[in-house]
């Protein structure tokens, strides 16, 4: 069967919408306290999330090859810079 007590809400609506003027609709306050409750939810949000962070503590390591890396490039820039194994003459 089908539920008839929402058929029977919208049938009381309907006159309510005929009396809504289309210049002049607004939120209205339930819509200002569904923005404000979200408002305030973002907020307590953002703040846990600071203070978690705020617990973090997070060095990073050095990376092992970066360190191969470097060496290798600083005896390539020698070697090309005509010092070390090159013989002048």
């Amino acid at each position: 069967m089908p539920d008839m007590s929402a058929s029977l809400a919208l049938t009381h609506l309907v006159p309510l919408a005929k009396e809504i003027d289309n210049d002049k609709v607004t939120p209205g306050v339930l819509g200002f306290i569904v923005f404000a409750a979200l408002a305030v939810g973002v907020w307590l949000l953002m703040k846990s999330m600071n203070r978690h962070m705020g617990k973090v503590d997070f060095e990073e390591a050095p990376d092992p090859g970066a360190s191969a890396s470097a060496s290798a490039s600083a005896s390539t820039a020698v070697s090309a810079s005509g010092e070390g194994g090159a013989k002048k003459v």
